[in-house]
């Protein structure tokens, strides 16, 4: 490749006039005239250069989970706290039939 056509170069290939030698001649005096083809192969590659930018995000999501545990005890017979009337009606003397009914 010419020193003066950078593989970069991204000009169009330009045609330049042809290169004529001196006509060579023989000793017996005849003239005949030689055309030498010059041939110059030149190959370019093209590089087209492609670049991917890649991009990570990680976005991010909160919760709040409220964990309520409830438990429930059998306090067995007795005065009722905060003054709820008691017996119920259909109990047992000094209890309650069964499980004792939950309040809230």
């Amino acid at each position: 490749m010419h020193p003066m056509h950078p593989m970069h170069c991204q000009c169009p290939t330009c045609v330049l006039p042809a290169i004529v030698h001196p006509t060579k001649c023989c000793v017996n005096h005849t003239c005949q005239n030689y055309v030498v083809p010059h041939i110059h192969p030149q190959h370019t590659t093209t590089v087209n250069h492609e670049f991917f930018a890649h991009q990570h995000y990680y976005p991010q999501t909160q919760s709040v989970v409220n964990e309520v545990t409830h438990q429930h005890f059998n306090a067995g017979p007795g005065p009722v706290p905060g003054g709820f009337p008691g017996p119920f009606p259909g109990a047992a003397p000094g209890g309650f039939p069964g499980p004792r009914p939950f309040f809230r």
